[in-house]
């Protein structure tokens, strides 16, 4: 009995992964950016924190705040780059 509801877990959860599939797009750039390694993001959004204070430090406040709204967006690749590491769509494969 135990052996049956684990090959119906198995059926279930590839018939899940297959309807929730990505489309071709989404795999092509899940494929590129699990190659990175997460730190970049991290340090990227580091270095933007930096140069937005040092615009801000020498006066070019728009540039400053221009360049400090790129914080959170690479916060959020970083966030993504790890959920395709651990779960993307190449559970399908």
């Amino acid at each position: 009995m135990a052996e049956t509801m684990t090959k119906l877990k198995h059926h279930s959860d590839g018939q899940e992964a297959q309807e929730h599939s990505e489309g071709n797009v989404a795999r092509t750039i899940e494929a590129q950016t699990a190659k990175m390694p997460s730190d970049v993001w991290l340090w990227a959004a580091f270095v933007a924190i930096g140069v937005s204070m040092l615009f801000h430090g020498t006066g070019k406040r728009d540039d400053g705040h221009f360049v400090g709204q790129w914080v959170a967006p690479l916060l959020l690749f970083g966030v993504y780059n790890k959920l395709v590491k651990i779960g993307g769509s190449d559970r399908m494969s």
